[in-house]
């Protein structure tokens, strides 16, 4: 088992790639939700985006959607977060699970307002400072995602380094 990270229409490659080497490094699982905001043909895009992920891309699961409908009718967990600025519960007010769902939306708009009343009750938020409207979506990302391997007391992930064995 490992956690998962939805991408919500992500806008920025290299962010994506950023992410995916994140994945790499704890073992989740990628899911991406289309519409992207960047074409993945076009060889600078693709390239950009795969320099970021550095040589990790085969080791990354990464299981595509074709838009929001799609994620939502073919994922059934309770244990799904939405990350979202609007809420007033604390990422690290949760008690995650082993095979959480931690669901980010577009670095320009978030999610889709709709999506995160449906789910309120699941909604958690990166507490900053007033005036500031939002962190990295990589950032966001690592920061949450390592909450819940602390949380999950990081069983899937080596502990020691590799140099002091």
């Amino acid at each position: 088992m490992s956690i998962n990270v939805v991408l919500v229409e992500p806008e920025i490659p290299v962010n994506a790639g950023n992410i995916a080497r994140t994945c790499a490094a704890i073992g989740a699982t990628l899911h991406l939700v289309k519409p992207y905001g960047f074409d993945i043909s076009d060889s600078s895009v693709k390239k950009n985006m795969k320099r970021a992920g550095l040589d990790y891309w085969d080791k990354v699961k990464i299981v595509e959607y074709e838009n929001l409908e799609d994620f939502k009718s073919k994922v059934k967990s309770k244990s799904i977060y939405l990350l979202s600025t609007k809420s007033k519960k604390s990422y690290t007010d949760i008690q995650y699970e082993d095979d959480s769902y931690i669901v980010f939306g577009a670095e320009t708009r978030g999610l889709p307002e709709d999506y995160i009343l449906e789910n309120i009750e699941h909604a958690v938020r990166i507490p900053m400072r007033e005036n500031i409207r939002s962190l990295n979506l990589s950032n966001s990302v690592a920061i949450v995602a390592y909450e819940i391997e602390r949380q999950l007391e990081f069983k899937n992930l080596d502990k020691i380094s590799k140099y002091f064995k």
